[in-house]
């Protein structure tokens, strides 16, 4: 009797665990190989070209957005900044500010990695971290400088000393589209001598750092100002 009853549970308890098994859609990834949810941020890979131009195998720019050449730059462009025109402050002239580091960083969302020194500026590039409350705080505001200053300057993140996990929560919920580079060992900020974050770095088109910025959260009309005076160029606040 014993012997009919064992001879009748395991067969029960291999059910059991074969539905166990296969509680888990047929193909799905879990634990450490499952697939990471898409990046909000940005690709990277137009760094590298100045601002206001189609990345190389796009069509052209559209009538009306900022040229990066011609005989006429609109007023507020770089071009403007560069000889004074009305409505901007020109950017200092000669050689102030020191170039960027030397320093190569991955990017948030993948791809070749990032020479600092071949970014193409103008550029406002904000160093954050997701446990950082002013960080946070002024994020949105550059978020919407970078929609504001399309074809102007470029917006560019560095997060620093952060998991991937709790940046992409951050660029997930404040809308975060600008390309960010990722610096775990905070190799920037150990070159630029700066321990604190928030961190605004205001680069020229030459990839001179014409201001460094510590003073707290930025809000849209003190980057505005901190644009016009630094770099030269009218962005509405």
């Amino acid at each position: 009797m014993k012997r009919r009853f064992a001879a009748l549970l395991v067969p029960a308890l291999l059910v059991l665990a074969g539905c166990t098994a296969t509680a888990a859609p047929e193909g799905a990834a879990t634990g450490p190989d499952r697939a990471p949810r898409p990046s909000p941020f940005a690709g990277c890979a137009t760094l590298a070209d100045p601002p206001g131009t189609a990345p190389t195998g796009t069509t052209p720019a559209p009538t009306g957005s900022v040229a990066p050449s011609g005989p006429a730059a609109p007023t507020g462009s770089a071009g403007a900044a560069d000889s004074g025109g009305t409505g901007s402050s020109p950017a200092p002239a000669g050689g102030g500010g020191s170039l960027l580091p030397e320093l190569v960083l991955s990017c948030f969302t993948g791809g070749a990695p990032v020479a600092l020194r071949d970014v193409r500026g103008p550029a406002v590039i904000n160093v954050w971290a997701s446990w950082c409350p002013p960080c946070r705080q002024e994020l949105p505001a550059f978020q919407r400088l970078s929609v504001r200053a399309t074809g102007q300057l470029q917006v560019i993140g560095v997060n620093s000393r952060d998991s991937r996990d709790g940046a992409q929560a951050i660029g997930e919920d404040f809308g975060i589209r600008f390309p960010v580079l990722f610096d775990q060992g905070e190799a920037l900020q150990r070159e630029l001598r700066r321990t604190a974050v928030p961190l605004t770095l205001l680069v020229d088109a030459q990839g001179r750092v014409r201001h460094t910025d510590t003073s707290g959260a930025l809000d849209d009309a003190r980057l505005a100002e901190l644009v016009r005076r630094h770099l030269g160029l009218a962005v509405p606040a």
